[in-house]
């Protein structure tokens, strides 16, 4: 007999938040303004940022500057600052259909718990400019779990701070290679990729995904399908 979900882990940029470019365009402004990829070419830090979005980025930037810690805490301050003022200039939108997804989750009586690679400052506020405090349930940046992804952390957090009864209760999804990694390595019942973010549909099946989706809106289908729901939800 199938387990039913009890909590949904969704990733943010990318995900549930549009991306648009955004955390790329952060990343470079971090990069001039610390030298951090001065040791490489820029093209080559730009594919080593695009192959792991959805890590910690003091873990990416630690990788750029070689290993330097100091170098790469400074780097992710910068970062967090510059992904800031692009908020500020440009705003902050959700992937269209997100929120009515979530709320969509937590009416067939399920938690939802979102998770990032950003800093807490960063990731709350894309919830206040998202108006999504009260939306949710959890959210976490790798500081309230311990490791970032790929690591399984931030899901087994989520499972432990919404008091979920095992990981065969969970379910995950993400626009990247690291997010179905963390929830393939937490044990989840169900890990979905999706196509609104970082990679793409060979790479996220690769990495482990029970279904690739076109968007998060798909994926409450997609557990009723496989009979994953509560069988009592509400209306």
């Amino acid at each position: 007999m199938t387990t039913p979900i009890e909590l949904v882990v969704l990733d943010m940029a990318g995900t549930t938040v549009l991306d648009d470019g955004v955390v790329e365009q952060a990343f470079q402004r971090a990069a001039e303004r610390t030298g951090v990829a001065d040791r490489m070419p820029w093209a080559e830090a730009l594919d080593h940022v695009r192959a792991t979005m959805g890590q910690s980025k003091i873990d990416v930037f630690t990788y750029l500057s070689g290993g330097d810690a100091d170098a790469a805490a400074r780097a992710t301050a910068a970062f967090e600052g510059a992904y800031a003022e692009i908020i500020t200039e440009q705003g902050v939108s959700e992937i269209p259909g997100a929120a009515d997804a979530i709320q969509g989750l937590k009416d067939a009586g399920l938690r939802v718990a979102l998770t990032t690679g950003f800093a807490p400052i960063t990731r709350e506020a894309l919830l206040d400019g998202l108006g999504w405090r009260g939306l949710v349930d959890l959210a976490l940046s790798p500081i309230d779990a311990g490791r970032g992804r790929p690591a399984p952390d931030l899901v087994l957090t989520a499972l432990l701070r919404t008091q979920t009864s095992s990981v065969s209760a969970v379910a995950v999804a993400g626009d990247t290679v690291s997010d179905v990694e963390s929830g393939r390595r937490a044990g989840a019942v169900f890990v979905a990729g999706v196509l609104t973010g970082a990679h793409d549909r060979p790479a996220l099946s690769a990495a482990g995904a029970d279904a690739v989706l076109a968007d998060v809106t798909a994926l409450r289908g997609v557990l009723a399908q496989r009979e994953l729901l509560p069988l009592v939800t509400t209306s």
